[in-house]
């Protein structure tokens, strides 16, 4: 298998892993503040997905991705990681703008429309990982994360 695909791939396992993380601490985050305003219960159970969500994807990432940008003799390769670094925050601060603005409308819609707290979040990440998803590929392949090098 070609390099970059197993970096694809290592990339999609380490957001998976992270939304998996988050699926099931912001459903409690979301039960737990069931008797709030219902943007209250959005707006917070958003802001613990995002915690919990880039500290897993980022201690998974780092992992993987630690001896990449270190020559054979052990000295760091700058232009390559910041070059590597530009990119990455790029496809995912698009990614994570669409997701911010299509999870937070569904969720609040569905608590609108008296769905459980816990089952709203559930619903509206598992829609926005796949939204997240699509648009986090095209943008790294559109910016060339891993092209052959």
């Amino acid at each position: 298998m070609k390099a970059k695909y197993k970096e694809y791939l290592k990339l999609n396992k380490n957001i998976l892993l992270g939304f998996a993380a988050s699926i099931i601490i912001s459903a409690i985050v979301a039960d737990y503040l069931e008797d709030q305003q219902d943007y209250l219960n959005t707006s917070i159970t958003l802001v613990a997905d995002y915690v919990v969500f880039f500290s897993v994807f980022g201690f998974l990432f780092y992992l993987d991705n630690r001896k990449k940008y270190r020559t054979e003799t052990g000295n760091l390769q700058k232009s390559l990681l910041k070059s590597d670094l530009i990119k990455i925050v790029t496809s995912l601060g698009i990614g994570e703008v669409i997701y911010t603005i299509v999870r937070w409308v569904l969720q609040y819609y569905l608590l609108q429309i008296d769905y459980d707290a816990y089952l709203a979040s559930i619903v509206s990440q598992m829609i926005s990982t796949v939204v997240y998803m699509i648009v986090l590929n095209l943008s790294v392949k559109f910016t060339r994360l891993y092209k052959d090098r």
